[in-house]
């Protein structure tokens, strides 16, 4: 059996530039480190900031394996600790992807996922829809996905990881404070209908115009809160069970499904 995951999910305004973002990440994985996680996840876009605009985006857009991604695998080895982290990937035929990426405590890059559900005006100005699903990956005996924030809160992203084994579900985040109803009730029914854990990582502050709202949450496989940060910067720490996942999966209704039933939901 794996043993528990010890995870820290990183609550924080965006940074001015990818230079200082990258010292409060170096910073910011150290104290994790220090607290005894084993994973760090961190905000959707949180080199780069969020809504910067077309030009800026395509400015500081790279490939999967750029330099961002090389300076976030230097401090993920210089600390040991894995790290998820949001950045805009770059694509040669159109605007980029709003992507992230799994690096394991070696600097190994084990996941790139592009955000496939776009939010708003912003999102669909800024970048390329993601062309497909998610899928898991393992780390450490664990079974893991990413998706990044307005991907969770539609059920077909997360029902496709639970059906491929996952484990947690980790979504870097960039949701306003308008939409607290996400970490309040959706985050613990995707959770509970999936028997997954969801580690939902939120920036908070403001950025232009916008303010987001905070409350970074861990639910467990019974859609529990194991820690919900309030609307200021924050480190929470939690440690994801895998005893405890094995029992609230004993009761799952994934076994009881009838897809032969499904058909007409996904046209």
């Amino acid at each position: 059996m794996a043993p528990d995951l010890h995870l820290a999910i990183w609550q924080c305004p965006y940074a001015a530039h990818s230079t200082e973002a990258l010292l409060l990440l170096d910073a910011t994985a150290a104290q994790a480190r220090a607290q005894g996680a084993d994973l760090l996840v961190c905000p959707e876009m949180s080199l780069t900031g969020y809504q910067i605009g077309v030009d800026a985006v395509a400015a500081v857009a790279e490939p999967a394996d750029g330099a961002l991604a090389q300076a976030v695998a230097g401090i993920a080895r210089q600390h040991g600790i894995a790290i998820a982290y949001g950045y805009p990937e770059q694509r040669p035929d159109g605007k980029p992807y709003n992507a992230a990426q799994f690096v394991d405590e070696h600097g190994q890059r084990l996941a790139n996922y592009r955000k496939t559900q776009l939010f708003g005006d912003t999102d669909r100005a800024q970048f390329s829809p993601g062309p497909q699903a998610p899928a898991v990956f393992t780390w450490r005996g664990w079974q893991l996905g990413l998706l990044v924030c307005y991907d969770i809160e539609f059920p077909e992203p997360a029902r496709g990881l639970a059906l491929q084994g996952a484990d947690a579900i980790l979504v870097p985040t960039a949701n306003m404070v308008e939409y607290d109803e996400v970490p309040q009730l959706l985050l613990p029914a995707r959770a509970l209908e999936n028997r997954v854990f969801v580690a939902y990582a939120n920036a908070c502050g403001s950025e232009g115009g916008t303010t987001y709202g905070g409350l970074s949450t861990v639910c467990d496989a019974m859609g529990r809160l194991l820690a919900q940060a309030a609307r200021t910067e924050a480190l929470e720490i939690v440690t994801l069970s895998r005893s405890a996942l094995l029992a609230d999966r004993a009761g799952s209704q994934l076994k009881d499904r009838r897809p032969d039933l499904y058909g007409p939901l996904a046209r």
